[in-house]
């Protein structure tokens, strides 16, 4: 934060909580006595007269302390522009105190797991619950709590897997994260819209939901030109690209057609960001445990 917005910000602050505290002293001094009065303050709605009383002492030596309170914090920890507290406190340094703690005490936990293998760990309960509080932290944000995944995000609990479901493919998965991107229009950027539609009938064909066959057999050449290096020939994908498998029923996107045709035009991107700099080995390989299990309970 440059020096100007440093003094600006401190002198509203500061000038906040002096005015409190004139505000309340003032009113508090154009009283004329301390006790109940009948005196009123000339406001009548309804019948009703304001009376003119002070307040209670200890309400107001309440207030004082609020604003006594204030100065201090702001004395001891960060609030004023740069100054950063006479404590030196800070979020981050208070958040990278909590990781050391709990490395200490949870490091030798995910160490002893370390060993073990990944298809032997998925049946551990104990490693499982451990590896369930990973992934609400750093999956289910995407993924869901259920890891049953949205429009965009992969499913966890079929065995639909973009780049392949074995062990070591789910720990490279999280450790290095995933880039995927379909290009708009695959190899054939330009198609016309009636290219489009063949196209999409012909991707309809491989669930037998074509809406028109003509147009689906028009679509076959198209896609061999336009998807199939990606997809492959026979359209099962290819988990070394993270293309996916187009004949079965797992659609990141939607299957109607509208969806599919939205895919092609103007393509899809994603991107699985990699947990090696929040997450341990150690602490990867439970989790990896926790989603291979996940799919085969």
């Amino acid at each position: 934060m440059s020096s100007f917005w440093s003094i600006w910000i401190s002198a509203i602050i500061l000038g906040t909580i002096a005015g409190t505290f004139w505000l309340l002293w003032a009113t508090r001094k154009s009283q004329k006595t301390d006790s109940e009065t009948e005196n009123t303050t000339g406001h009548v709605y309804d019948g009703i007269e304001e009376y003119d009383n002070p307040l209670p002492r200890w309400w107001f030596y309440l207030f004082v302390a609020t604003i006594v309170f204030s100065l201090g914090y702001l004395v001891l920890y960060p609030g004023l522009g740069n100054f950063k507290g006479v404590l030196g406190w800070s979020s981050t340094g208070q958040y990278e105190s909590e990781v050391v703690a709990a490395e200490e005490q949870y490091g030798p936990i995910y160490a002893q797991y370390a060993s073990v293998s990944v298809e032997e760990l998925s049946q551990n309960d104990e490693a499982m619950r451990m590896g369930q509080r990973l992934f609400a932290t750093n999956c289910s944000v995407c993924h869901g709590s259920a890891a049953r995944g949205g429009i965009g995000f992969p499913n966890l609990t079929d065995d639909a897997w973009l780049y392949g479901g074995a062990p070591d493919d789910i720990v490279h998965t999280l450790t290095e994260g995933r880039n995927g991107n379909m290009p708009a229009g695959g190899f054939m950027p330009n198609m016309s819209g009636a290219q489009v539609g063949d196209l999409v009938n012909y991707v309809l064909s491989f669930s037998g939901r074509a809406e028109d066959q003509a147009s689906a057999e028009r679509g076959e050449a198209l896609f061999a030109q336009a998807c199939a290096g990606c997809h492959g020939a026979d359209a099962t994908g290819n988990q070394q690209m993270g293309a996916p498998n187009l004949t079965d029923d797992a659609w990141l996107y939607g299957s109607h057609a509208a969806a599919i045709r939205e895919t092609i035009v103007y393509g899809r991107r994603n991107e699985m960001p990699a947990q090696k700099d929040r997450l341990s080995e150690d602490q990867i390989h439970v989790l990896a445990a926790y989603v291979y299990g996940l799919s085969r309970d």
